[in-house]
């Protein structure tokens, strides 16, 4: 029997750095109906819904056709909400974490990390990387590397430069914030132990890593503008004006 794939988009409205940011208007869309729509076109989701906590957020969902599951406003990570969302349909066996605020993100990135976790299934997690371009900087510590084997699956995530190019340049990549889950995996997740390298690079997918879990990685062509602030939106509204979608 096929697993069933459900895909979820966590939606805040309380961002510190850019308060309302789902709402923002790319065009005359805002910027959560343009994720939606993106993901929508992936083929490996059998559902899709935004996770809120916002009224606000959830009519505007309602009101392009989306799909909404409301959850606690009292989760201290992205995770947390995930893993309500899981709860409130058990009947799907994967469940992807897809950002709210990469409103160009591509349907075969999502279907990438999917068929990756489908194909391995006694892994875990998925996610993505794409390899550094030549004006990117490595080393911004916003930028998370990763390090991965020939099977693809991920040796370390870092806020630094990894591998370290002491003797020659190495090949550098950028992990992308994109989650497939087991859905076992995920509701237990919140019972594995500290992690050590967790709290040095405040990065949550270490916590999975260092309990002996696997994430594999799907290696991307290219990576999605994300908005973390109001500059980045306008770059993103520049993009979309240069691909005719608005």
């Amino acid at each position: 029997m096929s697993k069933k794939v459900l895909g979820v988009i966590p939606a805040r409205f309380a961002s510190t750095r850019f308060p309302g940011k789902p709402l923002a208007l790319i065009g005359s869309k805002p910027m959560i109906e343009w994720t939606y729509l993106h993901s929508k076109k992936a083929k490996s989701l059998n559902e899709l819904v935004v996770a809120t906590d916002n009224e606000k957020i959830r009519d505007v969902v309602l009101t392009f056709g989306g799909k909404v599951a409301m959850t606690r406003e009292d989760h201290e990570t992205g995770t947390d909400r995930i893993i309500e969302v899981a709860t409130q349909f058990p009947e799907y066996d994967v469940i992807v974490n897809i950002q709210g605020d990469e409103p160009g993100i591509e349907p075969e990135l999502i279907d990438g990390v999917v068929d990756l976790k489908l194909k391995h299934s006694d892994w875990e997690m998925t996610t993505a990387a794409v390899r550094f371009g030549e004006a990117e900087d490595p080393t911004d510590p916003n930028r998370v590397k990763v390090v991965f084997d020939q099977l693809s699956r991920a040796n370390y995530f870092s806020r630094s430069p990894i591998p370290a190019s002491f003797k020659k340049k190495a090949d550098c990549f950028r992990h992308l914030g994109i989650y497939g889950y087991e859905r076992n995996f995920l509701l237990n997740y919140n019972t594995l132990p500290a992690s050590d390298w967790e709290a040095v690079e405040s990065l949550e997918q270490l916590r999975a890593l260092q309990n002996g879990n696997t994430i594999g990685i799907f290696l991307a062509n290219k990576a999605n503008l994300g908005v973390d602030s109001p500059r980045d939106l306008e770059l993103v509204i520049e993009e979309f004006r240069k691909k005719g979608w608005i």
